[in-house]
């Protein structure tokens, strides 16, 4: 029946509008306040690269860095926006769906099966902007952290140097390392203090993009 076909509909868009948000705040690092940092532990002043090597922790680089902590808030609060829209959204589509089932009973057939054409034309279109709104996010996620890679260099070169190393190796490629080889915080320190949050590196790069346009249910 026709109106089985519209539930369904329905219900294929609710699974739609739950998972992707959920994942989304799934995937983000926790946001949190920065700790004070010292540019060098001890270990890392007197005993420095070991071999030409040193070893970086790039998930808390990025992470744990004022420009990975910031991204990470402006992420969160998009994906919370978004999960609030998405049950919105459900909510009038259900509201909808069911008033049209109440109607069916005085409706010629063949209007029924109009509207319910219609009703179910909106439903995935709906689907395919909040698809779009996901993957916007995620893109932004990527965007962010390559924007991050890229500013990094430098920084890295000069923490590489000043430790008389000729190779830094990411640390979950090491199967075993001292301390003294690690140098995450002081990288932290030195990326914090010449990019700062990166808000500064392109103004409106971190601005979330979501194609389409959203279609709010017909009253």
């Amino acid at each position: 029946m026709r109106g089985r076909a519209v539930g369904r509909a329905l219900c294929a868009l609710s699974v739609c509008l739950a998972v992707p948000a959920a994942a989304q705040t799934a995937a983000q690092p926790e946001v949190r306040d920065p700790a004070p940092r010292a540019t060098e532990t001890q270990a890392e002043t007197e005993i420095g690269a070991v071999g030409g090597i040193v070893v970086l922790d790039t998930e808390r680089l990025f992470a744990e860095s004022l420009f990975g902590l910031r991204l990470a808030e402006m992420l969160q609060a998009e994906t919370e926006a978004l999960i609030e829209e998405n049950r919105r959204i459900e909510a009038e589509l259900t509201a909808e769906e069911q008033a049209l089932t109440r109607r069916r009973p005085g409706m010629d057939p063949v209007a029924f099966r109009e509207e319910a054409e219609a009703f179910d034309a909106k439903v995935q279109q709906i689907r395919r902007e909040r698809d779009a709104k996901e993957r916007a996010l995620q893109q932004e996620a990527s965007a962010g952290r390559e924007r991050f890679l890229a500013a990094i260099g430098p920084t890295l070169g000069e923490v590489m140097m000043a430790r008389g190393a000729a190779v830094i190796l990411d640390r979950r490629a090491v199967f075993l390392s001292t301390g003294a080889v690690d140098v995450t915080e002081a990288a932290i320190a030195a990326i914090d203090a010449e990019i700062g949050d990166g808000s500064d590196l392109a103004p409106e790069a971190d601005a979330v993009e979501t194609p389409g346009t959203d279609t709010a249910p017909e009253r």
